[in-house]
């Protein structure tokens, strides 16, 4: 089941999947503005447990064409999530990412983090290396702890130099598990 809020041109969805909680992503005409991983700690969005493959439709009716493509996004996105967490190789490569945030040293960071492989990790020092910028270790994990794009952006592949390094808010507990179904044990 999915739930949306719509705050002007940006529709909230929020959905879930068994075994790992509820997620929410924001979008804005077809461009992803932001997605979190399905966690526990966020309420379930119902008592029974969500419909198995593709997400369904909205509960609140947006214009005609803008709906269906933003439906269609959000289905196709909640499906590779769905696919993922279940552990096959899954790719977002051709999801439209809001960068407008991004300066030009972090849309390097993102462009380099896109380019990890499925199953593949890199530290935070290779990572800056990759972006262009040797030697800024930190600012790459700053980069990836505060990202917008869990999943879509794999931070969950770029580990510390001396050993897994963390995760944002979710924890390590939760990059563990992201790369195990990759077939990493750390």
């Amino acid at each position: 089941m999915l739930q949306v809020a719509a705050d002007g041109e940006v529709e909230r969805y929020a959905y879930e999947i068994d075994g790992w909680g509820v997620g929410e992503l924001a979008v804005e005409r077809g461009v992803l503005l932001m997605h979190e991983l399905p966690s526990y700690e966020r309420a379930p969005l119902s008592p029974q447990p969500p419909p198995r493959g593709e997400a369904s439709p909205p509960e609140v009716t947006l214009a005609d064409e803008h709906a269906r493509v933003c439906v269609d996004f959000v289905s196709d996105f909640v499906g590779r999530v769905r696919q993922q967490l279940a552990g096959a190789e899954t790719s977002y490569m051709d999801i439209p990412l809001d960068l407008s945030w991004c300066t030009p040293f972090q849309a390097e960071l993102a462009a380099a983090l896109l380019a990890v492989p499925w199953g593949e990790i890199v530290s935070y020092g290779e990572l800056a290396a990759l972006a262009g910028r040797p030697g800024a270790a930190r600012a790459a994990g700053s980069f990836c702890a505060n990202s917008r794009f869990a999943l879509v952006m794999p931070c969950h592949r770029v580990v510390g130099a001396a050993g897994i390094g963390g995760y944002g808010d979710t924890g390590v507990k939760t990059k563990r598990r992201l790369l195990a179904l990759e077939g990493i044990e750390l």
